[in-house]
């Protein structure tokens, strides 16, 4: 092996020879360079053509339902006078309905009452019946309508004829009211459940339970009811949110919440087991104050900025809303060939990773990383410019998406890996329809006591939802509880 030259020391003439070899090298390298770009470029245009051919298949079997009129609407849209609303889009025949069984729903329930019907005496000859065989029977199921129950606790104070001493009972009333109050943890539990399950507004518990039960509570008496409930459920959702942080794989979103008239966002953590919901603004901070410093698993969840920066976990991002976004480029763009292409390479492709399975945990990495360089290679066409060219290409509509795909490539098949972690966030959404449907209802909360009681809340019952468990008797078990 020939000694490194000392450039120090070296004569002129080796200075001259050692230029000339890097030229030499220089101009080798450049050839290769070029060389490779070719290639590259020639493999480019082979997956935009390959792709093309694909969307040219797929159009050709959506032509009937595609007038050939450039100017026309894509399918499913109704053009009309400017000014007008599209009609109903055309009715499509329907399925043939599938013959339930008889009774279908009517199981019977076991009665709490029965009552004989016989006929006394022959209708003919007016003699005395007695006797007799069942010849049928019939159910009838009604709710009776059940005053609220007011009991007076009456305490006497008696004095001892011996040492005059007065003596007066204790309350008594544990595992029947929570504290001082008034009213018993079923009439707690019965409010809070109308509140969070049903989602009846405040002047609808009223009139239900002045209606229902004769019972006329003020506004502060049912807010203060679920208060009551939140305040007890604070060491149980706490103990719920620790579970959620220990567990493998969280599931994050997040949705708006106005609290006080100033907008916000209540961002939940879900498991299979639990719900957790905090309030706050929209910042990576949030997602870190619920998550703490020692959480360790799969964070599943959407491309917002506040999940794509956080460096705590690992990532897998959602499917779902990638495709979603993937089809509605399709939409956009219902005549490109190569997006319908493109579309079905990638569709296709989160198929057979979703359906691939294996034991052996080897074989699970090596196709993650297959699936991720078949991925790259349906999106390198639409990263870079064609070298051949002096002016890079405009980009195509597949470019956004193929530069998200290439930033978040290490994290969109983690579940290809980890058989634990699914490929969607929809535990996420499903956790969060529930608060949807209370904000369409209510637009919110009206001061920071109430968002911290609707939080909490929503914490408890989701989790006791998500146990399937029911949230009425679950109440009533946490509010009889021994009080600390």
């Amino acid at each position: 092996m020939d000694e490194p030259l000392d450039l120090y020391r070296a004569s002129r003439d080796e200075l001259i020879g050692l230029v000339l070899a890097q030229r030499d090298r220089i101009a080798d390298l450049e050839r290769r360079v070029r060389w490779q770009a070719e290639e590259l470029a020639g493999q480019r245009d082979a997956v935009a053509e390959l792709t093309a051919r694909v969307g040219e298949v797929l159009a050709a079997s959506a032509a009937a339902a595609t007038p050939d009129d450039p100017a026309a609407p894509p399918p499913g849209v109704v053009r009309g006078m400017p000014g007008l609303k599209p009609g109903p889009p055309p009715a499509r025949p329907g399925r043939p309905r599938r013959n339930r069984g008889h009774g279908f729903g009517r199981g019977r329930m076991a009665p709490t009452a029965r009552r004989v019907h016989a006929v006394a005496a022959c209708p003919h000859c007016r003699a005395p019946l007695s006797g007799g065989s069942v010849a049928r029977t019939r159910e009838v199921i009604e709710f009776p309508v059940a005053p609220a129950v007011v009991t007076e606790h009456v305490y006497l104070v008696r004095t001892c004829p011996r040492c005059r001493g007065r003596w007066q009972p204790g309350p008594d009333l544990a595992g029947a009211v929570v504290g001082q109050g008034r009213l018993g943890i079923g009439l707690l539990s019965l409010i809070a459940w109308l509140r969070e399950e049903l989602r009846l507004p405040i002047r609808g518990i009223q009139r239900y339970l002045f209606q229902r039960h004769a019972l006329a509570l003020s506004v502060g008496a049912v807010v203060g009811a679920t208060r009551t409930v939140a305040k007890r459920a604070e060491a149980v959702v706490e103990e719920q949110l620790a579970a959620i942080r220990g567990s493998p794989v969280v599931h994050a979103d997040e949705t708006g919440w106005r609290a006080d008239g100033r907008n916000g966002y209540a961002w939940t953590l879900s498991t299979p087991t639990a719900r957790s919901f905090v309030h706050g603004g929209r910042d990576r901070g949030v997602l870190e104050a619920a998550l703490g410093t020692d959480f360790a698993g799969v964070l599943v969840s959407d491309f917002y900025a506040a999940y794509t920066t956080y460096d705590g976990a690992r990532h897998q991002y959602c499917w779902a809303h990638l495709l979603r976004d993937v089809d509605e480029m399709v939409r956009q763009h219902p005549r490109d060939a190569g997006v319908r292409g493109w579309a079905d390479a990638v569709h296709r492709l989160f198929g057979r990773a979703k359906a691939f399975a294996s034991p052996d945990p080897a074989a699970r990495v090596r196709a993650r990383q297959r699936f991720e360089a078949e991925l790259l290679a349906i999106c390198v066409p639409h990263l870079l410019p064609p070298p051949t060219t002096a002016e890079a290409a405009p980009a195509g509509p597949q470019a956004p998406l193929s530069r998200r795909i290439e930033k978040h490539l290490g994290e969109l098949f983690v579940f290809v890996e980890d058989p634990a972690v699914p490929p969607t966030n929809n535990a996420a959404e499903r956790s969060l329809r529930h608060r949807v449907t209370c904000r369409k209802i209510s637009g919110g909360t009206r001061s920071a006591q109430g968002t911290a009681t609707k939080m909490t809340l929503a914490s408890l019952f989701g989790t006791w939802r998500a146990l399937h468990l029911n949230p009425l008797d679950q109440c009533r078990h946490l509010l009889a509880a021994p009080q600390v």
